[in-house]
């Protein structure tokens, strides 16, 4: 298994690039996010790596970042999710986005996804779900939800109270939560919620 890559970047052309260690050039797949991110051609980059073994080909994909790699590994144990689909999901959010949109049952932002239809949203939900609150989807043991995002907080926090998150979507609308902190929010979401 090649598990990263350390070279010089020969070539780039989305989402293709080579990557040449030692004399070999590696072709690499990478979602947009980290094509974004690549250094000039001739420049030293290092990328986390997954390569995938099928009858008709070897497939290398590369990562900027661990946890990229490791939601794309685990995107690929989703029935019906193949390494296209697993790098469209990379490619339209953040993996933090990800997150919040399985732990918030956010179908509507999922669907946005080249390919991924409603059904497909609905599975990455439910198999994900486990997943993200265990944290093996990410394989770090940082929150899903950041301290500077007052609102994701409220959200877990009004989920974790028993809202459904439909329900809590519904009340966060009806709300003016710019510049509010979590605990403010909770507050006038409750007060909401009992009108």
């Amino acid at each position: 298994m090649i598990g990263s890559l350390r070279g010089v970047l020969t070539a780039k052309r989305a989402p293709q690039i080579i990557i040449e260690c030692h004399g070999v050039g590696y072709q690499v797949e990478t979602p947009m996010s980290t094509f974004l991110e690549l250094p000039l051609i001739g420049k030293e980059v290092f990328l986390y790596t997954h390569l995938q073994v099928r009858e008709d080909a070897q497939t290398l994909y590369g990562f900027a970042s661990e946890e990229e790699k490791t939601l794309f590994r685990t995107l690929l144990k989703v029935s019906g999710v193949g390494a296209k689909m697993a790098l469209s999901v990379l490619t339209a959010m953040s993996v933090g986005d990800f997150e919040r949109c399985v732990r918030h049952e956010d179908t509507a932002m999922l669907i946005k996804i080249p390919g991924v239809g409603r059904k497909t949203a609905e599975r990455l939900i439910i198999e994900m779900r486990d997943r993200i609150e265990k944290g093996t989807a990410i394989g770090s043991s940082r929150p899903a939800s950041t301290a500077d995002d007052p609102r994701s907080e409220a959200v877990d926090a009004l989920i974790a109270l028993g809202y459904k998150p439909p329900e809590v979507k519904r009340l966060l609308s009806q709300l003016d939560t710019d510049g509010k902190s979590s605990a403010d929010i909770i507050r006038l979401a409750l007060k909401q919620a009992v009108n």
